[in-house]
């Protein structure tokens, strides 16, 4: 049998000082994009969760900065947060919606799985069905009209809804729950604030620090 894991998510928000030793003792760190806090959140890193439709895809693929940085050449794996075929459903959607939005649902996930493929990481597309069981989840909260989830609660879900992490300690740092106003982050906030409360995740605060330090 597996034996239980220690999760650290890292967004890209401000972590309190003295965070990165314990980010970095954990068995798996998963960051975000350009791992902004990259350093100063810590710099184990073994999955980076991309959003990969869009100009921050399109962004990401083009800059060697991102290709070359260190926390992408650290990492085993890349996450593609967001389903193809998910995103190809909600473009006719969004052009009524947000026709603002236009290059919203472009696709780049193949570009994604070249990179990872060429520089020998895994690459894996997290299902629609996480994005739709989290909508769901999202909208008996009372969340207020919004384009998609965040990519950070893509992958927290992703994470609760597989049973090979369910006696895993999932811990969070660097959430803000702040940012583009087309993600619901007061629900997101509220969400995950009950998956606290119900003790499946935690937020990584400084009076954690000694007893993760002790593996307690």
């Amino acid at each position: 049998m597996a034996r239980a894991r220690q999760i650290m998510i890292v967004g890209n928000g401000p972590v309190h000082e003295g965070a990165a030793p314990l980010i970095d003792a954990a068995d798996l760190v998963i960051r975000f994009n350009g791992s902004r806090n990259f350093g100063s959140a810590g710099r184990k890193t073994d999955i980076i969760a991309v959003c990969n439709t869009g100009r921050p895809g399109a962004a990401m693929l083009a800059d060697p900065a991102w290709r070359d940085s260190e926390a992408v050449s650290r990492t085993a794996e890349i996450w593609s947060v967001r389903d193809p075929e998910k995103f190809a459903d909600l473009k006719p959607e969004l052009a009524i919606s947000h026709p603002e939005l236009d290059d919203f649902c472009d696709d780049y996930t193949d570009g994604f799985e070249a990179f990872a493929t060429a520089k020998g990481k895994r690459h894996r597309i997290i299902s629609r069905a996480v994005h739709e069981a989290l909508d769901k989840v999202l909208m008996a909260l009372d969340a207020e009209p919004y384009v998609v989830p965040s990519s950070g609660l893509v992958v927290i879900q992703a994470l609760l809804l597989d049973p090979a992490h369910a006696k895993d300690t999932i811990l969070l740092a660097g959430f803000g729950h702040s940012g583009w106003d087309g993600h619901p982050f007061e629900a997101e906030r509220r969400l995950v604030d009950q998956h606290i409360a119900s003790g499946r995740i935690m937020r990584l605060q400084p009076l954690f620090a000694s007893s993760l330090a002790q593996g307690t």
